[in-house]
């Protein structure tokens, strides 16, 4: 089971996100309280802690929120996911519009460990439905699941 690590939130650009306890995404909007929230492609961040995990021999007390990661996940490879895919967290659906993203100059984290895993495994998402999400939720991918009531008058046909 695929599950948020954290979620976080920075009031300003350019500077590390802060854990909280909790989100609230809204549709057209992304993170509410959050700098980088706005009517554009990139509504919500997502990074894997897996994708942390591998500057953490350079630098072990990484926390959440450094990447400017609005949900942290532990579970789910994020980065392989297609553009297109749903993800269900908490209360919320999103759907991924980007993997990866341009690094900005002066990142202090590529400056310290020689790499920054943004550029390449971080995911951004739009809003599909809006809901809270915290720390402990599930994060799955959300495919459409079909019911069939009865298939007795289409055979007989």
């Amino acid at each position: 089971m695929a599950i948020v690590a954290a979620v976080c939130i920075s009031e300003e650009k350019g500077v590390v996100k802060k854990p909280v306890p909790e989100i609230f995404v809204k549709i057209g909007h992304g993170v509410v309280g959050d700098a980088h929230a706005g009517d554009w492609h990139r509504q919500v961040s997502l990074l894997a802690d897996e994708s942390v995990d591998k500057l953490r021999d350079a630098l072990p007390d990484l926390s959440a929120g450094v990447f400017a990661e609005n949900i942290l996940t532990r579970g789910i490879c994020l980065y392989e996911l297609p553009i297109g895919t749903k993800l269900k967290a908490g209360g919320a659906l999103l759907e991924i519009t980007q993997i990866g993203k341009e690094c900005h100059t002066g990142c202090a984290i590529r400056q310290q460990t020689g790499d920054c895993v943004m550029p390449r495994e971080g995911v951004f998402a739009i809003v599909l439905e809006e809901g809270t999400i915290k720390a402990g939720d599930e994060i799955y991918e959300e495919r459409r699941q079909w019911r069939v009531e009865s298939w007795d008058g289409w055979l007989r046909g």
